[in-house]
């Protein structure tokens, strides 16, 4: 998974926190929970308040 897999990082994170809304993680929380998926791999310089922004939406879209 890259950055702009915000769908795909989105379904991985609901699979491993089911129990968290997302609507309550903050950025740093989200952006390290991102880097220790399995199978994410990209630079984490690359990721800005714009990409975790996409990708807590397609999360909050996902538990709804």
């Amino acid at each position: 998974m890259k950055w702009t897999d915000s769908r795909e990082i989105a379904l991985a994170l609901a699979e491993q926190y089911p129990e968290v809304d997302p609507r309550t993680v903050n950025f740093v929380d989200l952006y390290n929970w991102i880097l220790q998926l399995p199978g994410f791999a990209d630079d984490p310089k690359r990721c800005g308040e714009k990409i975790l922004e996409a990708i807590q939406m397609a999360w909050i879209e996902e538990t709804n």
